[in-house]
């Protein structure tokens, strides 16, 4: 009986490290543009999760859409990660300061438009940038949000280059940007003056594990395994990926914003989050909102928050 015991459960431990490879390749390293994107796992039926399951996602590199209706240029630098899109947007007149905005996993510069372009009014200059692999920026995989920190310091320094510098700095993040924000402060040496962040995760392995539950699937032991291999290909130390951890070494002035619906992110990872923040913080719930954008599901609070913050 033991003989037969142990050939079976090495040959499912490989199969459990296999799927796990495969499907750590499918989070982190982007199909072609054209191919179809694999809808939410919350917005599939049962027999499409376990199809999802045993095939792994499909996640097209993402493609920027229209630029900002104000006057802003595109512009390109170089990071660790490979050449960096962007757009900046001067300001109006005695600029305020310089927000630099960073979007979230699977998305591209022009998801942000919308929040720029209220920064923008509020007289700051603006800079909306393509992280590695998305957009107009060279490359075609994501760390979620460590290789992004580098992303974030790059921009930082193009923007202290520039003649007079960026002014004081606010640095805005959306989910996986949140998270390269915290990073790049508590690990890159970055400073800015202050921090806008929306619905960051508490870790790489949390985020991996809620995924799993909207599938339905048991998260143990696959999505610790998905972690570890996902950091392997890509360079890194997966279960370290935790803002959480960073939120602890950052004492910038910031505000966290969290929709109370969110599907991927927790109550008890932003709450984690929040507590670990070192410095001067400020926190604001959207009731029923998920993970989405704040300024397009109620404009109003959202820009109510943005501005009490930032006179503060």
């Amino acid at each position: 009986m033991r003989r037969l015991l142990l050939p079976g459960s090495v040959a499912a431990f490989g199969l459990l490290n296999a799927v796990a490879f495969f499907h750590a390749r499918a989070l982190t390293h982007f199909s072609p543009a054209a191919s179809p994107r694999t809808a939410a796992p919350e917005q599939l039926t049962p027999a499409a999760r376990l199809w999802l399951l045993l095939t792994g996602m499909r996640n097209p590199r993402p493609v920027n859409g229209p630029p900002p209706e104000f006057p802003c240029q595109t512009v390109h630098f170089e990071g660790p990660n490979g050449r960096l899109a962007a757009w900046y947007g001067p300001p109006v007149g005695a600029p305020c300061g310089t927000v630099a905005l960073f979007h979230g996993y699977a998305g591209e510069k022009s998801r942000l438009v919308a929040e720029a372009a209220f920064f923008h009014r509020l007289g700051y200059a603006v800079l909306l940038v393509d992280f590695a692999g998305s957009g107009g920026s060279a490359g075609a995989r994501t760390t979620v949000g460590h290789h992004e920190a580098a992303d974030v310091a790059a921009a930082v320094r193009w923007l202290g280059a520039r003649p007079g510098g960026p002014g004081p700095l606010v640095l805005y993040g959306a989910s996986m940007g949140a998270v390269a924000i915290l990073r790049a402060e508590a690990e890159l040496g970055v400073r800015p003056a202050a921090n806008v962040l929306e619905c960051p995760f508490g870790s790489l392995r949390q985020t991996v594990r809620n995924r799993f539950a909207a599938l339905g699937v048991p998260a143990w032991p696959l999505a610790d395994i998905l972690v570890f291999w996902g950091g392997v290909q890509n360079g890194f130390w997966g279960p370290d990926l935790s803002a959480e951890r960073y939120a602890a070494r950052v004492a910038t002035p910031t505000l966290l914003m969290w929709g109370t619906a969110d599907p991927r992110v927790t109550r008890a990872e932003t709450d984690a989050v929040f507590a670990s923040l070192a410095g001067p913080k400020v926190r604001h719930d959207f009731v029923g909102a998920g993970h989405e954008s704040y300024s397009q599901r109620d404009g109003a609070a959202w820009q109510q928050q943005i501005e009490r913050f930032l006179r503060r």
